[in-house]
């Protein structure tokens, strides 16, 4: 049985109760705990390790095949970041000057690896690098599980050792391509931990740019496993010759392994010696870039950066990356869109300056097509939880979204999303409910948003309900408000939760084990309704008819129009 609520409360102490507005520090830190919840799903979406497979010849007859004296600086395929023109897909690794064997396949060269690692261990350069070579092309084959046997044959050492043989160039790309397939394993923290890091870093120096494409490319897989391989490389400084890597001219595909390997280092707390400025500088050019992979890391590296760095949002923002930002909204892919978006999510979740540089740069008239149309679940929850945190602010943001057409595809997200989209779209509309005008509730009513949110009441996250009520509880004052000097004396939006069976779920909730939830659902039964309302009532209304008079909007006007393509605005 529900808890039988005080008596009645005087008109003049119903007006007294009515809460001043919502706690937005409150809320933007409920939403920051929600936030970080949806980064750590999103973290392997951006961070990943990459095998290097065997390089396959080219069926074009013209096709250029890269030889050991062909760098990777000689010929520049785009100019230097941001690209300005259509970024060339990635060329085939160099080729080696020593071919390995032809006719082996793979169980037979297992068959030989005593032999194989007795010529690593020789004194004879020429068996090193053929049995490296050979090394290479087993852990090239990602079928076939060789590694742990490599491991246990005890090699990483020696070629750890034949990364500083400058007088071998071959012999340290070859040592080189092995360790960064070892490190693309479950083995990484063997590779970090055989001293080889420190001579990859040295090696981004060096003045063969296939070795230093190789030795960044094994970089960033040991960056990209745990936190500790990941401290190694930065203890080692490898911060400062990476991003040496970045100059005029580079080839798409170094300028790929590079950005990745820089996206993998800036995930995680940097420590206090790393000057971020530098690693934005370069990103806040990247993030122009037209290749959809350079693209997407340097999203994913500003992201780590708001969340690894102190201040990083500000750091950010400084950097002058939230226009090009906002403007990635538009892109057609989704593997842009989702970083670009986690990082104005995160941005969104600072304080009231910074959500007000999203707000100017009119983040807003980019997010309703997002939320009106056919986009991945993903998306839609990044932009929902934009809105939210936009909404928190003052009655200026909440009016910005209004005037964007924002309202009604998330009202309709509301209605007939999936669970999880509907919990973000549920947290935009009540954070604009509790901190709304009475203008704003009015519009907000007139778009249909009680029923849904009356529905939220059900849900089990114990914050989304509480800011609920808060916003139910602002739509009531308004509704007090609004019937002053009118003959009516009933509160038009206490009639309609009424009749929704919005009443019915707030009287469930007295039962919750949830003193912050009671008080505030006690506090609105007593100003709202009388005490002898049950569901048993006869006089209860039993049609929808009044609801009309209180719903101006249709259910189509809950339901996103088809947003008018301006000439900027693209999908």
């Amino acid at each position: 049985m529900p808890r039988a609520p005080p008596p009645r409360p005087s008109e003049d102490a119903r007006l007294a109760a009515y809460k001043p507005g919502v706690d937005v520090a409150r809320s933007r830190r409920r939403r920051e705990d929600r936030l970080l919840a949806v980064r750590r799903s999103n973290r392997d979406a951006g961070l990943f390790k990459r095998r290097r497979d065997e390089p396959t010849p080219s069926p074009i007859p013209h096709a250029r095949a890269a030889t050991p004296s062909s760098q990777a600086d000689d010929v520049p395929t785009t100019t230097s970041p941001p690209s300005s023109e259509p970024s060339s897909p990635p060329s085939s690794p160099p080729a080696q000057a020593v071919s390995p064997p032809a006719a082996a396949d793979s169980h037979s060269e297992l068959e030989g690896l005593s032999e194989m690692v007795e010529k690593v261990w020789s004194d004879d350069t020429t068996s090193q690098l053929e049995a490296t070579v050979q090394f290479r092309r087993l852990l090239s084959d990602e079928k076939n599980p060789t590694v742990i046997k490599i491991i246990r044959a005890d090699v990483l050492p020696r070629f750890s050792d034949f990364l500083s043989r400058h007088e071998h160039p071959q012999l340290q790309m070859e040592a080189a391509w092995v360790l960064t397939n070892i490190a693309a394993s479950d083995y990484t923290l063997l590779v970090a931990e055989c001293g080889a890091v420190s001579r990859l870093v040295e090696l981004l120096e060096s003045a063969n740019a296939n070795i230093r494409h190789q030795a960044t490319w094994a970089l960033g897989n040991i960056a990209a496993d745990v936190p500790t391989c990941r401290e190694i490389v930065l203890d080692h400084g490898a911060v400062a010759p990476l991003l040496a890597q970045f100059r005029e001219g580079m080839k798409v595909p170094v300028l790929r392994t590079s950005t990745w390997a820089l996206s993998n280092l800036c995930f995680g707390k940097l420590p206090a010696e790393v000057q971020v400025k530098p690693i934005l500088d370069i990103i806040s050019q990247l993030i122009h870039s037209v290749d959809e992979k350079i693209l997407g890391d340097a999203c994913w590296a500003l992201c780590y950066i708001c969340d690894g760095v102190s201040d990083g949002i500000q750091h950010v923002l400084d950097a002058g990356a939230c226009p090009q930002l906002v403007n990635l909204l538009m892109h057609a892919s989704a593997n842009i869109l989702l970083p670009a978006i986690t990082v104005l999510a995160r941005i969104s979740s600072g304080d009231d300056a910074q959500v007000q540089v999203l707000v100017e740069n009119n983040i807003l008239n980019y997010l309703a097509p997002l939320l009106a149309r056919n986009y991945p679940k993903s998306i839609k929850k990044q932009a929902c939880l934009i809105v939210s945190n936009i909404s928190t602010g003052s009655k200026d943001n909440i009016q910005a979204v209004i005037d964007a057409d924002v309202i009604s595809p998330l009202i309709f997200l509301l209605k007939t999303s999936e669970k999880d989209i509907k919990e973000e779209a549920a947290w935009a509309i009540s954070n604009a409910a509790s901190g709304g005008s009475s203008d704003q509730i009015q519009y907000l009513v007139s778009r249909g948003c009680l029923e849904p949110l009356c529905n939220v009441l059900t849900y089990q996250d114990a914050d989304l309900i509480y800011t609920c009520l808060e916003g139910l509880q602002n739509i009531l004052q308004a509704g007090e408000v609004g019937k002053q000097g009118q003959e009516s004396t009933a509160n038009p939006y206490a009639q309609f939760i009424l009749e929704c069976g919005g009443l019915d779920k707030l009287e469930d909730l007295q039962e919750v084990d949830n003193d912050a939830i009671y008080k505030l659902v006690m506090k609105l039964l007593e100003c709202y309704w009388d005490e002898e309302v049950s569901d048993d009532d006869p006089n209860l209304p039993t049609s929808n008819d009044s609801a009309e008079t209180v719903e101006t909007a249709s259910e189509d006007a809950a339901q996103p129009t088809e947003p008018s393509a301006s000439p900027n605005e693209r999908i």
